[in-house]
């Protein structure tokens, strides 16, 4: 039976909580991007839109932690709670990190020096973008970046014999509560876990916001553990995200 637990704690205390380790390791990671965190987002705007003016988000970072945020002690967590790799092919753990199109190369690096000497780069198409608001951009934005890691065997990979290209769609979630500003849609989630777990499997998302990551493991019937150390995101998501009992339909 799949199990789901959310830790109101920095995932460097992981050891007080005896966890198993992951066959995946899901992660989206702050981006650094200071006070133009909401540069392209609409929420830079009054109601979303341009024309009623700024709002009281512009010019603002997503979360104070945001900046305290250590990709080098993130690498060191990861490198204890990913399964070590078996000796079965088709059987190896790996890592999906979500990060800005800046942060891939230094994610790159981090992860060499913890053992994880491959990558592959993740690009999800859009088929809209909040930069449009922006009346200098003529050339916007619609794509997410996320760098997939492994340490020497070739991951796990379930999608029935056929290949995935590593430009994917980026789906609408427009059901799922919104409670994070950069939260990925429940669809995206159950995609990529479904690609690279079995059922019963562990998941684990160091950093887990929203905790949609860990509703799209439950969905799947994975068991999913989920550090975050801010206490009214973890309120929120306790009540919106995690209480929800059957698969969300789109």
């Amino acid at each position: 039976m799949s199990k789901v637990e959310l830790f109101n704690d920095h995932f460097q205390n992981y050891k007080r909580y005896g966890i198993p380790k992951a066959q995946l390791l899901i992660a989206d990671i702050p981006y650094n991007i200071g006070i133009d965190a909401y540069g392209s987002n609409p929420m830079w705007y009054k109601d979303g839109d341009r024309a009623n003016g700024e709002s009281k988000l512009a010019g603002k970072t997503f979360f104070n932690t945001d900046e305290r945020f250590k990709i080098p002690e993130f690498f060191h967590f990861c490198s204890r709670m990913l399964k070590k790799e078996p000796k079965a092919a088709k059987q190896a753990p790996c890592m999906i990190v979500f990060c800005s199109f800046e942060q891939q190369f230094e994610l790159i690096k981090h992860a060499k020096e913890n053992g994880f000497e491959h990558y592959i780069n993740l690009v999800f198409k859009k088929n809209f973008s909040p930069q449009v608001l922006k009346a200098n951009m003529r050339i916007v934005g619609n794509s997410e970046y996320a760098i997939l890691l492994y340490r020497d065997k070739l991951p796990k990979f379930r999608n029935s014999g056929n290949m995935v290209m590593n430009c994917m769609d980026w789906p609408r979630d427009n059901i799922t509560p919104k409670i994070h500003p950069t939260q990925k849609p429940i669809k995206l989630l159950e995609r990529l876990i479904e690609i690279f777990t079995d059922p019963g499997d562990v998941v684990i998302d160091p950093v887990a916001g929203s905790c949609t990551s860990l509703l799209a493991a439950k969905n799947l019937g994975r068991s999913a553990y989920g550090f975050e150390i801010m206490k009214p995101m973890c309120k929120e998501a306790r009540e919106k995200i995690l209480t929800i009992s059957e698969p969300l339909l789109f």
